[in-house]
């Protein structure tokens, strides 16, 4: 019988501590940006398009939503779909723009407290790296679908825009429709480059078999120690991203 190459399974106490951290990690921060949220009404009102307009606050609500989602999945015994892993693949990416953005070129802006701006800045974005890094549980992604980072960003660009010339709203000040459109859309190129190449960063990091390949379940390997499994009829689900 031919053998094709996969991903080796973790034994199921690491998946159950690998679920374990994700659900912990994503709840806190959801904790967090529901704090900071209470706290800013008196400040900048109770409007939540405003509060969740600033990537930061959109991107980490996001990001924390999938964890919870992919700590629930693992405790219950169940695998990422492609459509989780192409989606933490995107939200990672723009998580290290973030990360890398305010930590280098806006530390220290903002309202929030500083304790707040280390959680969702440092904390959160050097998190999600490690884990797409280091824990295994997701195959590589194929290089066609980079554009996969784009969709996001974009629309989250496109109401952002859209509520500058109607409302005269903007999360940041280097959107402002009086900065004249060139101005705008260099920004906008700059950033978008930042995250393709934050995306290529995620894509490489992608073919590392992370500590899966030393906790691997050896009723998983074959007798020479290489992971495989029987061709099946049925695609394997990183098949459907290619």
């Amino acid at each position: 019988m031919d053998l094709v190459p996969r991903s080796p399974d973790m034994p199921r106490v690491a998946v159950a501590a690998v679920s374990v951290v994700r659900t912990t990690l994503g709840v806190c921060v959801l904790a967090v940006l529901g704090y900071t949220y209470v706290v800013g009404v008196s400040i900048d009102g109770a409007n939540p398009f405003n509060y969740f307009g600033y990537f930061t606050n959109l991107t980490c609500l996001l990001t924390a939503l999938l964890a919870v989602a992919l700590g629930a999945g693992g405790l219950a015994g169940r695998r990422p779909t492609p459509a989780m892993d192409a989606t933490r693949a995107a939200l990672v990416a723009s998580m290290l723009v973030v990360g890398v953005i305010y930590n280098t070129l806006i530390p220290g802006t903002g309202t929030a407290p500083p304790w707040v701006s280390t959680v969702l800045h440092v904390v959160f974005p050097a998190a999600v790296l490690v884990d797409w890094a280091f824990v295994g549980d997701r195959g590589p992604l194929p290089w066609r679908r980079l554009w996969l980072v784009l969709p996001y960003p974009l629309l989250w660009l496109t109401v952002v825009l859209i509520r500058g010339v109607t409302d005269g709203w903007v999360p940041y000040g280097f959107l402002l429709p009086s900065h004249g459109l060139g101005w705008i859309l260099g920004h906008v190129a700059a950033l978008l480059a930042a995250l393709l190449a934050a995306a290529a960063l995620v894509w490489a990091l992608s073919r590392c078999g992370g500590i899966s390949c030393f906790l691997a379940d050896p009723r998983t390997l074959d007798p020479e120690g290489d992971t495989a499994e029987p061709v099946s009829t049925v695609p394997d689900h990183q098949d459907l991203l290619k």
